[in-house]
């Protein structure tokens, strides 16, 4: 059951309505306050995966060939200019900030949080990723629907299309996993979720879309260091 998922989406549509329904009442310095929090929140959650990490050298080196692969690539920009592309086709963009909505659209459906959150919900049972990323959007979809209005809402639909996708997609590969694979795929979501937190708060903006090979690579490395390589050592 996607628990996790649904209550992450629920989340989202909720805050956009009550984000709408207030409009502008909400001030600039508790939005900037609120947003240094869920930045906070975010590295909390990174922190507490980064410390279950098995064999460092394979996170480590999923981390960094991932994202080499993710900025050769430039899945950031892909992302941006595909999610621009279906905000054109729902005819939005005549009527709403598109760069705005292009933003929300990335943070609530492509973040490494929610990523990481549905694989793991989908591979583990363990929900509380997503049940903690939903704290956040809650109030994150209120801000941004003192600005996009009832837009926030629509965002719901291709967020729980992609999750669920990522949670049945991850069931399919747990079989092939165990104990020591699954805790540095969390930790390297973990390390995610720490350049999430860093973005947030703008204390470096960091294309953490193009981080997300990583997470692809952490449990083949994870296998190849414990069963190959460290046997030779």
């Amino acid at each position: 059951m996607p628990t996790g998922v649904i209550i992450n989406v629920l989340s989202v549509v909720l805050g956009g309505l009550l984000g709408s329904a207030m409009g502008d009442r909400l001030s600039e310095r508790l939005k900037q306050d609120m947003t240094v929090v869920f930045g906070i929140c975010a590295m909390s959650m990174g922190v507490s995966t980064v410390v279950l990490m098995k064999n460092l050298p394979a996170v480590i080196f999923a981390v960094i060939a991932g994202t080499l692969i993710g900025t050769l690539v430039d899945i950031d920009a892909q992302i941006r200019k595909g999610t621009r592309a279906l905000l054109g086709r729902m005819r939005l963009g005549g009527n709403i900030d598109l760069q705005l909505a292009v933003t929300a659209m990335v943070l609530f459906c492509a973040s490494g949080t929610g990523i990481y959150g549905s694989l793991m919900s989908g591979m583990t049972g363990d929900h509380s990723i997503l049940i903690a990323k939903a704290a956040l959007d809650f109030f994150t979809a209120m801000i941004f629907a003192c600005q996009l209005k009832r837009t926030v809402c629509l965002i719901g639909v291709p967020q729980l299309a992609i999750m669920l996708l990522l949670f049945f997609g991850a069931r399919l590969i747990l079989p092939l996993t165990n104990d020591a694979m699954i805790a540095d795929f969390k930790a390297c979501g973990g390390i995610v979720l720490l350049a999430t937190g860093f973005t947030i708060m703008k204390v470096r903006q960091i294309p953490v879309a193009n981080m997300l090979p990583a997470m692809v690579l952490v449990m083949p490395l994870s296998w190849l260091w414990a069963s190959v390589l460290l046997p030779l050592l």
